[in-house]
């Protein structure tokens, strides 16, 4: 009865939650830098406060969030800098896409190749973002914009993969 045990059985659901979890932690700290970069170590910051309450709703360890504070206030590495594309989708459905990257250069270009490997563009500055209000929790939709079936599958297609790409942070649409 060998490889009948209890690891065996959890191994796999265990090795793929670990690795999105990783991925989600990877993605929190880099955001947890930026934003303790910009507010210079300073723990009451608006923005800093919204990345670390972020953070705990991932269930991220309180030292690994100290340590990412620490880590972006002490050292002059490379400059991790936020960027925001904007984007028609499907339907004619807006979306904002942030993304937080060293090399802006291939950001840009993994996000132009996956927009255009689905037939859109990315559109020009201020195009999608006057559908949005910017707050510190992100891009809060003004007016929403319905969508048929066919575009919402094409839309979670897209939105999917732009998740999945290490420097996107986070996706919105107004798409109801």
């Amino acid at each position: 009865m060998s490889g009948h045990n209890k690891w065996s059985k959890i191994k796999r659901q265990k090795g793929a939650s670990d690795a999105q979890r990783s991925k989600e932690f990877s993605k929190l700290v880099r955001y947890i830098g930026v934003e303790a970069k910009k507010a210079n170590g300073i723990m009451t910051s608006p923005s800093l406060v919204a990345a670390i309450k972020k953070a705990k709703e991932a269930n991220m360890p309180n030292d690994t969030i100290d340590r990412a504070v620490k880590k972006a206030t002490t050292d002059n590495s490379a400059s991790m800098e936020n960027i925001t594309y904007e984007a028609y989708g499907p339907g004619g459905c807006a979306l904002v896409v942030e993304a937080l990257t060293d090399n802006r250069n291939k950001a840009a270009a993994e996000v132009k190749h996956i927009f255009s490997k689905h037939g859109y563009s990315l559109a020009g500055i201020g195009s999608a973002t006057w559908a949005f209000e910017k707050t510190n929790e992100g891009w809060i939709p003004n007016t929403m914009v319905q969508i048929t079936e066919d575009d919402g599958k094409k839309l979670e297609e897209i939105i999917g993969e732009l998740e999945d790409n290490d420097e996107v942070q986070e996706v919105y649409t107004n798409a109801e």
